[in-house]
């Protein structure tokens, strides 16, 4: 099933909506037609279904139900401005009231029932939307917009009343946008602007307004989606359509919480696939975020730890504010594809030129220093002592003549460049009105991406509204930091498309033998003890440690003995979390004596503690490698979670590690690795050798199968410490917590 804190789809009842509503099921992928019902190993699917919301935002017959026309009230404001709409898009409009004969001099139908035409879209402007749903469903309409609040937003009372407005839209196989929506989906959007175009996801319709607002710079929108609690119709419902526009160049969102994880990582996967930028500002970054977006829209906002890596593995941008959302998303929408990385700094100052550079390596841009030959063209017009290495300071003179034209060709030119960004603090006429003419002109015969920074606070000058914002060519900042920012997401979205391989195309769709072993282990709502864990983690195949579970002092003597010394014992119990913390642990026992010392000591310290055991686990001692932790959590929004990270006590102190969302592949795993701060002990340090990273890996991708099949009846698993070994020699499980759902 499909989780979701506002109602479930079964795998029926979804294919039955797809009937109803005209959804696409996902892509074909290498030659196999994909279907909706494709379902992973624990059920769920595995592309994203597309609604076809073409009669949503372009309908032939609109109905509005409450319509009015009287002076001084809210909904006569509203009809006013869907009356407008309707005549923009072409669609006929039918007023519903019954006390009234006509609105806006337009004849009113008294009931929906009363309706002249089956209507593709019902635009409900009443407080209880629900008895209006189910004579909608009678009806046959295909979409619904409810503006209503007093839903999830307000509390446990609210969400049970939005879960029954869910229920009644799914038994009608209408579709619906709301409550707590608005009439953005409504607005004047510009038709004279042409170029691919941004389309906009909202959860609030007021953070949208810097987005839109972009039209008056130059800039297109195609639509915008203001999903509010998200009854129906979500934010991946309407990313997965929006991918699928011709005239989409890149999808902005504000997202303050997610209807269901599962449901937009299909969606990011589609609009991967078809190599559509997604950029979003997600709301929950601190508690405080979390807990006021939470009460605004009735979502679980998630780990945001988990939040970010999901993201970034689907390849959303995130940004943090509203300017770098409507910056990226532009500049996203209209670049073309990079042919190079290399970035150039190009200024009149020196010491503009270098806080830039700083800006830009600190944020992971290349800036390759040009070559003897083109440094040495670029003195033609520059003189000597400045530098021109990159950044390049043409000391502001050349800008005034024909000189400028030739330094931008000359630096376009060069194979190794893929940006020129050009930093302007301030304007200084006419010296900054022929260089901003020459970054234009020059934009124009390129296929290289060419910024500008207006640092201008005022924004008034003609070199700024008129030439930079007449441009399609340049992209136009007015801020160091949104340029630098947008820059790299150009680079690594394209970079990272380039390169993407759905990881739910590999996802596997049955079981595998170590499913049926593991399920017998199970143990529903217990912790498992350590030698059941690591039986668990024995039947994918994961390394453990000689050892033997014993349950006298002889028997451990025997059982050291064919380890082999040095030995660790531990107690072993489903009660024990923190064996270490209780004295339940002895390392390096290299006799027999000590053995029967050490059995007896584990024993007196379980019952002094009320502890149960089923017994002592005498271990082969593994010394020599790198300590990590790997393990399984299960996230609201996300479900089964893998994380690696640096494992014993550094787990604790340091809290290093790296989190994926299941399904993904070998190269992701390894990706995880590199996130994190102390992936250098893994390179080996100070004269250690390197650890066997391949080995790593394997258990990472393990983990994750066992997330996949086990995800349901699986709560937690923590593999800590993993000691991977030196190249070569493998990795062994030490200790492993496992608890059942």
């Amino acid at each position: 099933m499909l989780g979701s804190t506002h109602g479930t789809l079964t795998t029926d009842s979804r294919r039955a909506r797809v009937i109803a509503c005209g959804e696409q099921p996902g892509p074909a992928v290498h030659g196999r037609p994909a279907d909706v019902d494709d379902l992973d190993v624990s059920g769920r699917p595995l592309y994203a279904a597309v609604p076809d919301m073409d009669r949503f935002f372009r309908p032939e017959s609109v109905a509005v139900v409450g319509a009015s026309d009287a002076e001084g009230r809210p909904n006569t404001g509203i009809t006013r401005q869907l009356v407008a709409w309707a005549e923009r898009v072409g669609a006929r409009l039918h007023p519903v009231h019954p006390g009234r004969p006509s609105v806006f001099g337009i004849p009113c139908s008294p009931s929906v029932a009363d309706l002249p035409e089956q209507v593709d879209l019902a635009v409900l402007l009443v407080a209880d939307p629900l008895p209006v749903i189910d004579q909608l469903a009678e009806a046959k309409a295909r979409f619904a917009v409810v503006f209503a609040s007093g839903f999830a937003e307000t509390g446990a009372a609210g969400a049970a009343a939005q879960e029954r407005l869910a229920a009644a839209v799914a038994r009608s196989g209408m579709r619906l946008l709301g409550p707590n929506t608005n009439l953005n989906a409504f607005e004047r959007f510009r038709d004279d602007l042409d170029g691919p175009a941004i389309a906009l996801i909202t959860q609030s319709g007021h953070q949208g307004r810097p987005v839109f607002a972009l039209q008056e710079l130059g800039i297109r929108l195609s639509h915008w989606a203001p999903t509010g609690n998200e009854a129906d119709l979500e934010t991946a419902d309407f990313l997965s359509w929006f991918a699928e526009r011709p005239e989409v160049g890149a999808i902005a969102c504000y997202i303050e919480g997610l209807k269901d994880g599962r449901s937009f990582l299909l969606a990011a996967d589609r609009a991967a696939r078809r190599k559509v930028p997604v950029v979003a500002v997600k709301v929950g970054r601190t508690e405080t975020g979390a807990r006021t977006a939470a009460s605004h829209t009735g979502k679980l906002t998630g780990a945001d730890t988990v939040v970010d890596a999901a993201l970034r593995q689907f390849g959303v941008i995130r940004v943090d504010g509203l300017d770098e959302l409507q910056d990226t998303a532009a500049l996203l929408a209209r670049a073309r594809p990079p042919v190079a990385d290399g970035v150039v700094v190009y200024s009149i100052s020196g010491g503009t030129g270098a806080h830039f550079a700083d800006l830009a390596t600190e944020a992971g841009l290349r800036l390759p220093v040009l070559s003897e030959a083109k440094q040495a063209e670029l003195h033609q017009w520059i003189p000597e002592y400045l530098s021109v290495a990159n950044p390049v300071d043409n000391g502001g003179h050349p800008v005034g003549d024909e000189r400028g034209r030739k330094i931008i060709d000359a630096i376009l030119d060069d194979p190794a460049v893929g940006v020129l960004i050009c930093p302007i603090t301030g304007p200084f006429p006419p010296l900054s009105d022929r260089l901003v003419k020459d970054l234009v002109d020059a934009a124009e015969r390129t296929d290289k991406l060419v910024c500008v920074v207006w640092g201008s606070p005022v924004g008034t000058e003609p070199a700024y509204r008129e030439v930079l914002l007449g441009s399609s060519r340049v992209a136009t900042f007015r801020t160091a930091a949104n340029c630098v920012t947008a820059v790299r997401a150009h680079l690594d979205h394209h970079r990272f498309t380039a390169h993407y391989r759905s990881p739910f195309d590999e996802a596997p769709r049955t079981p595998s033998p170590s499913f049926r072993k593991a399920q017998a282990l199970m143990r529903p709502g217990q912790q498992l003890s350590e030698h059941a864990a690591k039986q668990l983690l024995r039947a994918y195949g994961i390394r453990v440690p000689r050892e033997q579970l014993v349950t006298s002092a002889a028997a451990a003597v025997r059982a050291a003995g064919l380890v082999g010394y040095p030995v660790v014992m531990k107690a072993s119990g489903a009660q024990i979390a923190h064996k270490t913390e209780l004295g339940l642990v002895k390392v390096g026992l290299t006799s027999a004596s000590q053995v029967r010392d050490a059995y007896r000591e584990l024993t007196d310290i379980a019952r002094h503690e009320g502890v149960a055991l089923d017994g002592v686990l005498v271990c082969q001692m593994v010394e020599r490698g790198v300590e990590m932790v790997v393990g399984v959590t299960h996230d609201e929004l996300f479900g089964p979670t893998v994380t690696v990270g640096l494992g014993g006590l550094l787990v604790e102190v340091l809290h290093d590690v790296a989190v994926r969302v299941p399904p993904f592949g070998e190269e992701q795993a390894r990706d995880m690795l590199g996130d994190l701060r102390g992936r250098a002990l893994l390179d080996g340090v100070r004269g250690r050798p390197p650890a066997d990273l391949d080995a790593l890996v394997e258990v990472v991708l393990r983990v994750e199968r066992m997330a996949l099949e086990l995800g349901d009846v699986l709560a937690e698993l923590d593999i800590n410490p993993l000691m991977v070994l030196p190249r070569g020699q493998g990795a062994v499980a030490l200790d492993a917590l496992a608890v059942c759902r």
